[in-house]
């Protein structure tokens, strides 16, 4: 998210001290799933989710409290738009997780890289490469593949939620390239006011009546088991990733950013099946396979064609 420009890719000798904070981000990301699987229900997600965010908020709220008092007016706005679209891709992925498996949903969520550039090419109107098309046509037969389980039959609600998620982190993407107010703006600063956007929209719908327990509710009735969970996603996979993304890019190439990060997916297949005890079978096996090739095979195409 930062628009500064960045430097060559780093030495050779010295990019593990780069790769691994980037892998093991991409490694909780993937765990993230299976993590929200544990300590949400579909009566909580609302609950869990002012939760999560409202813990590290603060935090970060602190770290950039200069950026965020240096901001202009059109980059609250912008911002705190963005904030909106933010809040309605965790609501998806949140609701989605809890009705499919981590597993499924850590692979469908990364449609978002070949949804992106089909959908950059339809707003500048410029074709993408045929073998681009290739392969987002592989991505999306392999999730339908993935979804299927022991044998042809309707996608869950919860895959439907995760797909709806991809498509919403792409108009996210999309958005932040096209509102000019935030391209010149503090990278801290303004995840802090997304999230912040996102966290008042979670705690007004967790006011509206039949949406759930309220969250000092939900928080009052985790155990040792729920808050370990609850602290892993806020802290592990927001601000530490978040933290570790800003360190990173300022000493590798994006490049390679994307490519560590893009093993989320893969991340999230291993944790779900080693420690969910989740199963693909023969079919969703094969989907995942083709998921993994069609997405890696396409972000490889679009950085060449950038």
């Amino acid at each position: 998210m930062s628009s500064a420009v960045l430097p060559a890719v780093a030495p050779s000798r010295r990019a593990w001290v780069t790769d691994l904070p980037l892998l093991l981000v991409a490694a909780v990301w993937g765990a993230s799933y299976l993590a929200a699987k544990g300590i949400t229900t579909t009566h909580t997600v609302i609950a869990v989710l002012v939760l999560r965010f409202a813990i590290v908020l603060p935090a970060l709220a602190v770290a950039g409290w200069r950026g965020l008092r240096a901001l202009s007016r059109p980059q609250w706005r912008g911002a705190g738009l963005l904030g909106l679209v933010l809040s309605g891709i965790f609501l998806l992925e949140t609701y989605g997780v809890v009705h499919t498996s981590a597993t499924n949903a850590g692979l469908i969520i990364s449609l978002t890289m070949i949804f992106t550039p089909l959908a950059e090419a339809a707003v500048t109107r410029v074709r993408p490469p045929a073998s681009f098309l290739a392969a987002a046509g592989l991505s999306v037969t392999g999730v339908v593949l993935l979804t299927q389980g022991g044998g042809f039959t309707s996608p869950s609600t919860g895959d439907l939620l995760m797909l709806l998620a991809a498509l919403a982190r792409t108009v996210h993407v999309l958005a932040m390239a096209r509102i000019k107010a935030v391209q010149d703006a503090d990278s801290l600063s303004l995840t802090t006011v997304q999230l912040g956007s996102a966290v008042a929209v979670f705690a007004v719908l967790a006011a509206v009546p039949g949406t759930g327990p309220a969250p000092w509710t939900v928080a009052a009735g985790f155990g040792a088991t729920e808050w370990a969970g609850l602290l892993f996603l806020s802290v592990f996979c927001t601000l530490f990733a978040f933290f570790v993304q800003m360190w990173s890019v300022r000493r590798t190439s994006p490049s390679r950013v994307s490519l560590l990060l893009g093993t989320e997916p893969l991340w999230a297949a291993a944790v779900g099946i080693a420690i969910g005890g989740e199963r693909l079978g023969a079919l969703g096996l094969l989907g995942a396979v083709l998921v993994l090739l069609g997405t890696a095979w396409g972000r490889r195409r679009a950085d060449a064609a950038s």
